[in-house]
């Protein structure tokens, strides 16, 4: 296996010690932390962070990303509060281990790159210096949500890398071959989830994603599995507007349904 594997763990369970339960039952070794015993990752304290670390390094795991919601804010909504954040989570990266941070480009946005992108370059500008990828992430309802978007982000920040999500763009009306062809110079890392036309989110490979095809031709060293094939706690509170479905491929409890999306992973790459 050429790739190394990240997931977001908290949708086998919300509990850390239940998470790294998971990750090692199923052989992925870099957790994309997003929630920590209920807490959104931006919102724990460095102490619990610690905590957290010490956790990991027992278990032989380590901090991939920080999943965080930095961007996922609208425009009209207070940035300087949301700065402060960021820079907290410039702060947990620190002691997670971590050396990337996931983010977005800002709900209400359409149309106003300019507001944008003078938001973007706060980050950058905090960020600077810490060895930190910042890591854009396309999701639905934000400025870059769909490819030339995301594009005209990347050029005007080379700095800020794509994490590029099949799933989402096709919840977004965009293809993904078309949205691989203008991104694939700045893609740090994948998030793999695969949808139907219809938005419903299904195993890798059995959707409208292309995943055979992106990840044959994908260069990178990291793939985060991302299941959203239940409706795990606190899904409602990750995603704004045009909420995934969760349809054919449902499962009886989250445990099953995050090895369901690891064993779909492998299988593709086998």
């Amino acid at each position: 296996m050429k790739f190394r594997l990240a997931a977001f763990a908290d949708e086998a369970s919300q509990n850390i010690d239940e998470q790294i339960t998971a990750m090692k039952a199923n052989d992925i070794e870099l957790l994309e932390i997003r929630g920590v015993d209920g807490t959104n990752i931006a919102d724990i304290t460095v102490s619990k962070a610690k905590e957290v670390r010490e956790k990991l390094d027992a278990a032989g795991l380590s901090v991939w990303s920080l999943g965080s919601p930095y961007g996922k804010i609208s425009l009209a909504d207070d940035f300087d509060k949301h700065l402060d954040l960021f820079k907290h989570g410039i702060e947990l990266c620190d002691v997670l281990g971590s050396k990337h941070i996931r983010l977005f480009s800002f709900y209400d946005s359409s149309g106003r790159f300019d507001e944008v992108a003078d938001r973007l370059s706060k980050f950058v500008d905090a960020a600077k210096g810490t060895g930190i990828v910042l890591c854009h992430e396309n999701e639905k309802g934000i400025y870059g949500d769909i490819a030339s978007r995301c594009l005209e982000i990347h050029k005007q920040f080379p700095n800020i890398k794509a994490v590029f999500d099949p799933a989402n763009f096709i919840q977004s009306g965009q293809d993904t071959l078309e949205a691989w062809k203008l991104l694939c110079p700045y893609v740090e890392y994948m998030h793999i989830k695969d949808a139907l036309p219809d938005g419903s989110v299904v195993p890798a490979g059995k959707g409208s994603g292309n995943l055979p095809f992106l990840l044959k031709e994908y260069s990178g060293e990291v793939l985060t599995i991302e299941p959203h094939l239940t409706i795990f706690k606190g899904l409602e509170g990750l995603e704004k507007e045009k909420r995934s479905t969760v349809g054919t491929y449902s499962y009886p409890d989250s445990f099953t349904a995050f090895k369901a999306a690891a064993d779909a992973l492998k299988e593709l790459i086998k």
